[in-house]
């Protein structure tokens, strides 16, 4: 073998050592590689089962030179903005096999000449696709016999642009074909995998709006029969489950932004400093309050027609809130404090709004003029007075400072309480045992909040979650704390039904043979995303259009992957 191939091979493997053994996550080799020591993850989106560092190369960052000048502030943009705009430097496929043979020359302990590195991380490497099968990634990684090294595996990865034109789209006994081309198998297996998001049709994710949260079934099962095919009943399934606070496409969307002003409010007075939220009624906060107060008025001077009028207008308010959602939070019976309440987290933009809406329920309750309903077991300093107004004793209310904003706190805090308890006992899915901790009035207003702020964050997975747990509330849920996304084993059958309706955002069949370390596969992922971010695709059909204009279809990138085993013995 040529002297210089083994001195190559010799100083890429050295320098690949060096890089793993001081732990350099970005280091250069002859000047035109660029050698970065990262988690698999991170580049190669789950193509490749394991989570062990790799290295990964590509062509390194051209060097600026730029012109002389005595303005070195004019060579630092420049150097910056060369930095900023280049993105990933390919290489070619021809390069990328050259830099692998390195490897595997230095693994192969039929090649005394090239010195044996010891246990190096797997290689990948950028490639350009400007070769026939568009090739993007070429990898490779040891194969261990025990202690000793007994071959490696060899990885092509190659990708084509999204069309929805399935007949384009790789046939299953042509993936066998290009299986059995490379490894001649006595005997294959098949296995089939499909994702789908259950949160919403996917119409309505690329037309409307993108949202935080999720819901994805993630399914495996064996024996494919045809690419696309829905997941037999016998599959593996999972959820995974991303709930974000806020997401205009929750169930409880209003409920957090009430929860949004109660918070804002809570804010304010711990800090000194409150951003009002933008008021969703036109009318101010005091007049929206009489408006209240001269209703309470009617209904006990026997005004006819109020009391229809009332019910009418909280029977509208009821069905658009069931038209939105599946998860009606709000109850039929607000007292006077929580109508009140809803009035003014609406409307209110200062304290001088909270207080003059306090001062004129505060003067009716003491003239006498309304002696409205409350609940019992209600808590706020204002239901308190009201209900010393039944027995003519109403206590001095000093409607001064802080005051007003603490009385408007409480009566949140009051009616979203009974709103939780509401829903979580009412579909019996705790009790008030249970939740004696987060319904504790003893503490302070601001611990208070924080627990209310937690329950809600429970109403939410619950809320986002219920169409598809109702069926199987003795699961169990797991939840992955680096990405917060609760993860739940389940039965197909439980939600066969919204998946067979639905296509897959990502599927992926693949054929094996060998067993153990020599165990090899070939396959082929469809995606609504590319799977590789390095390269760019020409579009054959525009993502949002159907497929000659009979049914809108999705656009799958098509991903390649396929493995050569190499034997040293």
């Amino acid at each position: 073998m040529g002297s210089k191939i083994v001195s190559d091979a010799n100083a890429f493997v050295k320098f690949l050592k060096l890089c793993q053994d001081e732990n350099k996550e970005n280091c250069t080799y002859m000047d035109d590689i660029s050698v970065l020591l990262v988690e698999k993850e991170e580049l190669l989106h789950d193509i490749i089962s394991g989570n062990q560092p790799i290295f990964f190369c590509e062509k390194a960052q051209p060097k600026c030179e730029p012109e002389t000048t005595a303005d070195t502030s004019v060579v630092e943009d420049t150097l910056f903005k060369v930095e900023q705009d280049l993105g990933p430097q390919l290489l070619s496929v021809m390069k990328a096999r050259q830099l692998l043979s390195w490897y595997t020359m230095a693994h192969n302990p039929n090649m005394p000449w090239v010195e044996a590195p010891g246990t190096l991380h797997p290689l990948w490497v950028r490639c350009d696709k400007s070769d026939p099968c568009a090739t993007v990634w070429l990898g490779v990684e040891t194969v261990y016999s025990g202690n000793k090294t007994s071959g490696v595996k060899l990885y092509t990865v190659s990708c084509k642009g999204p069309t929805g034109d399935e007949t384009s789209f790789t046939t299953l006994d042509e993936l066998k074909k290009e299986h059995e081309k490379r490894h001649h198998p006595s005997t294959v297996a098949t296995k089939g995998y499909a994702q789908y998001n259950l949160f919403c049709s996917l119409k309505e994710e690329s037309m409307m709006f993108e949202s935080q949260s999720s819901v994805i079934a993630s399914l495996t099962w064996n024996n494919v029969e045809k690419v696309l095919e829905c997941p037999p009943l016998s599959s593996k399934a999972s959820l995974n489950i991303k709930v974000t606070v806020g997401d205009i496409r929750s169930p409880l969307y209003q409920t957090y932004r009430e929860m949004e002003f109660l918070l804002a409010l809570a804010e304010g007075l711990r800090t000194g400093e409150t951003e009002w939220l933008e008021p969703v009624e036109t009318q101010s906060a005091v007049d929206l309050t009489r408006a209240l107060i001269e209703e309470l008025e009617n209904v006990a001077q026997g005004v006819p027609g109020h009391t229809a009028k009332a019910s009418e207008k909280q029977k509208a308010k009821t069905d658009a809130t069931a038209a939105f959602s599946s998860v009606v939070i709000e109850r039929g019976d607000l007292d006077f404090t929580e109508q009140l309440w809803e009035r003014m987290r609406k409307s209110v933009t200062s304290y001088q709004d909270i207080t003059e809406c306090l001062k004129i329920v505060v003067k009716a309750v003491k003239l006498g003029k309304i002696k409205p309903w409350i609940h019992k077991d209600s808590n706020s300093t204002l239901s308190k007075l009201i209900l010393q107004s039944y027995q003519q004793q109403i206590d001095a209310m000093p409607l001064a400072g802080l005051t007003p904003a603490n009385m408007l706190l409480e009566l949140g805090l009051d009616k979203i309480r009974k709103d939780f308890i509401n829903y979580l006992v009412g579909k019996e899915l705790t009790t008030l045992n249970y939740l004696s901790y987060y319904l504790d009035t003893e503490v302070d207003l601001q611990e208070q909040v924080i627990r209310v702020r937690k329950l809600h964050h429970l109403l939410e997975i619950l809320g986002t979650c219920s169409t598809f747990l109702i069926s199987c509330p003795f699961q169990k849920l797991y939840l992955n704390q680096t990405n917060h996304v609760f993860q739940l084993q389940i039965k197909p059958a439980l939600i066969s039904y919204f998946y067979e309706k639905e296509q897959p955002f990502s599927w992926a069949m693949e054929v094996s043979s060998g067993q153990g370390s020599k165990e090899v596969k070939t396959t082929l992922y469809l995606s609504d995303k590319p799977l590789v971010d390095h390269v760019s695709f020409d579009l054959d059909v525009p993502l949002d259009e159907s497929v000659n204009g009979e049914s809108e279809r999705m656009s799958y990138y098509r991903t390649m992957v396929s493995c050569s085993l190499i034997s040293f013995t």
